[in-house]
């Protein structure tokens, strides 16, 4: 089965199952897509692989990725955050997950839903851009540039092009990959 050519992905299990399972696929559930916002801030400057390795840890640190719970978190709960050696202990993203879940909560309000917010800016269509070449586009620029008018932290241009990947608003797999196909087929059929 031909994959996206993502260096270690073969090598590791749960790399593979998150290539096959998850990248890609179009996602609507608020809970999730803000799942994938803190997990996209943390990556900044390390492999996707580590945070897929503390994926679970991440899980119980944060209250199952509750937007409602996190951003009333304390100083004590800073602090406890940063003791945790299971996760990645950085202050400033530690910090930034709390002010992004308020303005994730903002936009909810505003919007109804993160999603209905979210994929708005591709008029609610998976945008098929296929270029391992690339970090960033014209559209992660302008998701970037509201998120950041909107107060959210560690959602720059490039981490806002990785996360519109992973929760399928852009299908960036290969031509080549087995989920190139199956995603443009489903994509057809649902338009008909």
């Amino acid at each position: 089965m031909k994959r996206c050519k993502w260096k270690n992905l073969e090598n590791h299990q749960i790399y593979m199952d998150y290539h096959d399972k998850e990248w890609g696929i179009p996602s609507y559930e608020d809970g999730y897509l803000f799942e994938m916002i803190v997990l996209e801030s943390f990556q900044a400057g390390l492999s996707w692989l580590t945070i897929l390795n503390k994926r679970e840890a991440f899980r119980l640190a944060f209250d199952n990725f509750d937007p409602h719970l996190i951003k009333d978190y304390d100083e004590s709960k800073i602090k406890e955050l940063l003791a945790d050696k299971s996760i990645i202990r950085n202050e400033n993203k530690i910090r930034a997950t709390i002010n992004n879940a308020l303005c994730f909560i903002k936009i909810q309000e505003e919007f109804a839903s993160f999603s209905e917010y979210i994929w708005s800016f591709t008029n609610h269509e998976i945008v098929f851009n296929p270029d391992p070449n690339i970090s960033k586009n014209e559209l992660s620029e302008r998701v970037s540039r509201d998120l950041k008018k909107r107060g959210f932290k560690y959602m720059g241009s490039v981490i806002s092009y990785s996360y519109l990947e992973a929760v399928g608003i852009m299908n960036n797999h290969i031509p080549q990959c087995f989920k190139y196909s199956k995603n443009k087929i489903e994509e057809v059929e649902k338009s008909l």
